[in-house]
């Protein structure tokens, strides 16, 4: 089930563009951002994404975005506006949460960041939601 207003997109999105694969937003895991990891090595894996807004509307002040749940600690999140859009950002530009400062109708960038620890169990972790916050207005 798609938002209404703005929504996530993954699988290889182009900035400026208005393609990616919409990310599920009802709790089912229909389509989830994903990151296999082999935890034995400590890994990570980065995984481009885009966010925009429906047409007719746009983000008024910023959106910030952020990992939430119980395994939330795991992921991280960066923006960079300065960044190429096919690279992802050096890890000193990945935290807790990312403000973009504007987003409308076009895909705006961003990237996820899953790491893995040798302490942890093989799973399917389905507990991490990657959350977008901001006032959404008419365009």
């Amino acid at each position: 089930m798609a938002n209404k207003y703005i929504n996530i997109y993954a699988g290889n999105p182009t900035s400026g563009g208005t393609d990616g694969t919409q990310v599920s937003t009802d709790g089912a895991n229909t389509s989830p951002i994903t990151a296999t990891l082999d935890a034995s090595k400590s890994e990570s894996a980065t995984v481009k994404c885009a966010i925009r807004c429906e047409t007719g509307y746009n983000v008024v002040g910023g959106v910030s975005i952020a990992p939430t749940g119980t395994n939330a600690a795991k992921w991280s999140v960066a923006y960079d506006s300065t960044a190429t859009a096919d690279t992802a950002p050096d890890d000193s530009k990945f935290g807790a949460s990312a403000t973009i400062p504007s987003v409308a109708a076009a895909n705006v960038i961003f990237w996820v960041k899953a790491t893995s620890s040798a302490d942890e169990d093989p799973s399917n972790d389905t507990t991490v939601k990657i959350q977008a916050t901001g006032k959404i207005g008419k365009a």
